[in-house]
């Protein structure tokens, strides 16, 4: 057996999303997000589930810092919900919502844990999208002031901020596939968001600068690896064009001031292109103080004309998936982390999400989730050669500390090294947690 040694300092974690876990979402000022409305909505959501109790973490912070501690993690992804802030996305600030995250941090930081703080994980304030949403350029500086009460109540005890996570999922995802909150179908209005999402970025990276905060901050966009089926350059051609969908055109902005000119051009043809106003590249391209990435799966790519929206279709080369469909690509999570440092430099970067998705339940106490453990393992293997080959890696996150709402998938794909009973909300760490409590407890993997 080989013993794979991590960097000394190397920050392990796990992650977590307001809407996912919090639960109480009229509770104590809360406003209405658009997953309230969303999974309200007859139809939407898988069984009809809402975000209404969740993991109900509300309510039990210690218990749940208690799991984090056990677990050994140097750090904590969380985020915050904004209408807890913000209960209209602006105006009156809502006290007892902002008390809920002090309480949070404090536990954290008295359990000797980083708070990794995500500041937009997809709960915007319904008041904002009944006026536009993200396809309203007021949204941005809404956004900024949110940003800032939260940079300036938390100075000093939260020093690692993430401000978009995965802005694909935000524009194309939710507005132009129509698959998550608010479930809009407009491609133009989807182009038009995702810059919206990255002015939002960078406006608050230059607050952050202003107000001269300790700490970094960065963005965390989910990224995939898509590998041409042969050399043929119809082949080549459409795996990029599915990987640039993805990856360059959400980073491509953030370190080089573009947008890629090959799916520009492809969007075009779409009849879509980007509402561009003059300063907004620079703005977007902030220098960030580290890049979070999310990384769940890949696929070879083969080219097929009228498929899908880039004339590319996925080959079904017999892979196992988890319980939700997805392609174990591990290699893929290598060639992505490599990419990244040849095409964008030497960026410092945290593994925000990794994880998969199994059903196991709770037997005689305990949850056997001996695929997950594989899958961890297998990405921790590839996590650790990026490293040999000179990716600046700083940290790694699994997602997810437990099992929870999972979106438009409701609470039927489980995530979690945590086992949640959705009924009682008793938790029982699976066998992925003991796991992953070596790996972090001798800061290495054993193959």
């Amino acid at each position: 057996m080989q013993k794979l040694i991590f960097p000394e300092h190397f920050q392990w974690g796990t992650a977590t999303a307001s809407y996912q876990i919090e639960g109480a979402w009229n509770a104590d000022g809360r406003g209405l997000s658009i997953w309230d409305v969303f999974s309200h909505t007859p139809g939407k959501v898988k069984n009809g589930d809402t975000g209404d109790v969740a993991c109900d973490s509300y309510h039990r912070i210690d218990e749940d810092v208690a799991l984090l501690q056990k677990l050994g993690v140097k750090v904590y992804r969380f985020s915050v919900a904004w209408p807890r802030i913000y209960p209209e996305g602006t105006g009156t600030l809502n006290k007892p919502g902002l008390d809920y995250y002090h309480r949070l941090v404090d536990a954290l930081l008295a359990a000797d844990i980083e708070p990794f703080c995500t500041l937009y994980h997809w709960d915007l304030p319904q008041a904002l999208q009944e006026k536009g949403g993200w396809d309203n350029r007021e949204t941005i500086d809404h956004f900024v002031h949110y940003a800032e009460t939260l940079f300036q109540q938390f100075n000093g005890k939260i020093k690692n901020w993430i401000t978009i996570n995965e802005p694909w999922c935000v524009s194309i995802l939710s507005n132009y596939l129509g698959a998550h909150a608010p479930g809009n179908q407009d491609l133009q209005m989807a182009l038009d968001i995702g810059h919206h999402l990255l002015l939002a970025h960078g406006k608050t990276v230059q607050r952050f600068r202003q107000l001269n905060m300790e700490g970094q901050i960065g963005i965390a966009p989910n990224v995939s690896w898509n590998e041409p089926y042969s050399n043929r350059e119809e082949d080549v051609a459409a795996a990029r064009r599915m990987r640039g969908a993805c990856n360059e055109w959400f980073l491509d902005p953030l370190f080089k001031g573009s947008y890629p000119d090959f799916m520009v051009a492809w969007y075009q043809k779409m009849g879509a292109s980007v509402n561009i106003q003059p300063e907004d590249m620079a703005i977007i391209q902030q220098p960030i103080d580290f890049l979070g990435i999310n990384y769940y799966t890949g696929s070879l790519v083969t080219y097929k004309q009228g498929e899908g929206d880039y004339d590319g279709e996925d080959v079904e080369e017999g892979r196992e998936r988890t319980d939700i469909g997805w392609n174990i690509y591990p290699e893929g999570f290598y060639n992505v982390l490599t990419w990244l440092t040849e095409q964008y430099g030497d960026v410092p970067i945290y593994i925000t999400e990794n994880g998969a998705c199994y059903n196991d339940e709770v037997q005689n106490g305990k949850v056997a989730d001996t695929r997950r453990i594989a899958y961890l393992q297998k990405h921790l293997l590839q996590l650790h050669r990026a490293i040999a080959s000179g990716v600046n890696m700083k940290g790694y996150m699994t997602w997810s500390l437990m099992d929870n709402f999972e979106w438009a998938e409701g609470y039927s794909k489980r995530f979690g090294i945590v086992h949640v009973n959705f009924e009682t909300l008793v938790r029982t760490p699976k066998q992925s947690f003991e796991w992953y409590q070596q790996v972090i407890a001798h800061n290495r993997l054993e193959v």
